[in-house]
């Protein structure tokens, strides 16, 4: 007899303790607080270039201003005393007051001194105003603003073009922009801190549950997303504790299947042993050791399909299967055995044939396990039946039997490990638990459903939904 304890070994995870975080431009704080930096650069930066060129400008504007309103003021006094003696005294204070004004009095078209553009002299000469903001005067650039005074006389102001205008508005911009940078780091920083707590809060939970805290719960905080990570871990911490849950409780039930074949197997092991058992007696203890053993072997089998269901080595060959001939051979081969305990099993098929794709095999596994599992509680007289529904888009099988049934509240776990074999051990008469997390198992894995509910016969019916195919 071939050994099954290589069948039944367990794989074990060692989870390697995870790594422990350190400080580097890789964390969210960092690289909010760079992010804030390289804005505040960029911004700083711009402001710079369009600012300081503008502003510039608007000094020179100023200035151009000023020289042209201080013309027109000198224009008009000289307008109203038309003394040449008292004009070029006039001209001489002016330029004594205001050292950064060249002064030129304009007499007959004729400058009173050199230094003036020819055109200059002539277009006041013209009695033709000038307002230039860059000529030659006296072999330098200048802001030049004349106005004539009538019969070729006029007065010409000079200033030294601006220089340099640029890199005073910078000096006088230099400490709003470093506000803005030292603004645009602290923003960076708070908002970085801001943005990092909900994630390390909740990579704080994930090591706490990877370690086996299912007590972890994190608090619901805005922005939507934050908030959303929250429940998502608030939700698998509860699922985490619900699942191991039902696999302590599913452990400690097969634990206590097993050991009872297994008790009952030692127990007759040491009585033929120890001689207590006579040879008239030994035909009788070997078939109940050998019903105890087969009684073991389905229940390690079961285990097997059971954890290899999601593997994806898992053998399904599906094909076109006819229902009809493999719901009565199920029929046929299960009447012997239910007339026995006086239970009639029957099936319930159309005339014509039913097509499905799946797998034959696993299909005649799901309808005998559920067969198997009417048997063992029905009582004698109450039927079984094997039905064969073809529907609009798909096909159903359904069994149904007129035993004690199942609650609404036992339907909405029937397909849970040993949830049933739990609620009812001592009650009725149960198997392992796992045949009907088998046959949902196998159904899902032909591309079908199974559905447990209520059958007319007063008892359980289980349907299982296929696609449906031609012959």
């Amino acid at each position: 007899m071939p050994d099954r304890r290589a069948d039944l070994t367990v794989p074990i995870r060692v989870l390697a303790a995870p790594p422990r975080p350190t400080v580097s431009t890789s964390t969210l704080t960092t690289r909010a607080v760079l992010a804030g930096v390289i804005v505040a650069l960029i911004t700083l930066v711009v402001t710079a270039l369009v600012a300081v060129p503008l502003a510039a400008r608007a000094t020179e504007r100023a200035a151009q201003e000023g020289l042209a309103s201080q013309s027109d003021v000198v224009a008009q006094v000289l307008r109203f005393r038309r003394a040449p003696a008292a004009d070029a005294k006039l001209i001489e204070q002016l330029r004594k007051l205001d050292g950064d004004v060249s002064a030129y009095l304009i007499t007959s078209g004729a400058a009173d001194r050199p230094g003036l553009p020819t055109r200059v002299v002539q277009q006041i000469a013209d009695g033709k105003p000038v307002s230039e903001r860059l000529a030659l005067v006296g072999g330098r650039l200048a802001m030049v603003e004349g106005r004539p005074l009538g019969g070729g006389d006029g007065v010409v102001l000079a200033r030294p073009a601006a220089t340099g205008i640029s890199r005073q508005v910078l000096r006088n911009l230099w400490l709003p922009l470093l506000a803005g940078l030292g603004a645009g780091v602290l923003a960076g920083v708070l908002l970085g801190r801001r943005l990092a707590r909900p994630i390390r809060n909740a990579a704080t939970a994930a090591a706490r549950l990877s370690s086996g805290d299912r007590t972890v719960r994190l608090a619901a905080e805005p922005p939507q997303e934050v908030e959303r990570l929250a429940h998502s871990i608030n939700e698998l911490a509860e699922a985490l504790a619900t699942s191991e849950g039902r696999q302590r409780e599913f452990l400690l039930s097969i634990s206590h299947e097993l050991r009872t074949p297994l008790t009952t197997i030692k127990g007759y092991a040491e009585a033929l042993s120890d001689g207590v058992v006579g040879a008239d007696s030994a035909q009788e203890v070997g078939q109940t050791v050998l019903a105890e053993a087969e009684r073991l072997d389905r229940l390690v089998a079961d285990l097997l399909s059971l954890a290899r269901l999601d593997a994806a080595d898992f053998a399904v060959q599906p094909t076109d299967v006819e229902l009809v001939s493999l719901v009565t051979s199920a029929e046929r081969a299960f009447v012997p055995r239910a007339a026995q305990a006086g239970v009639p099993v029957r099936a319930e098929v159309p005339a014509a044939e039913v097509w499905a794709h799946t797998d034959p095999l696993r299909l005649r596994q799901i309808v005998d396990g559920l067969v198997e599992n009417a048997l063992r509680v029905v009582p004698p007289g109450r039927p079984i039946v094997v039905a064969v529904r073809p529907l609009p888009d798909r096909t159903a099988i359904e069994v149904r039997d007129g035993g004690p049934g199942l609650t609404d509240d036992d339907l909405a776990v029937a397909f849970q490990r040993g949830a049933l074999h739990q609620r009812y051990q001592g009650v009725r008469q149960t198997g392992s638990g796992l045949g009907l997390a088998l046959a949902a198992g196998l159904a899902r894995r032909l591309g079908g459903t199974i559905e447990a509910g209520h059958a007319a016969e007063g008892g359980a019916r289980f349907t299982v939904y296929l696609p449906r195919t031609s012959a």
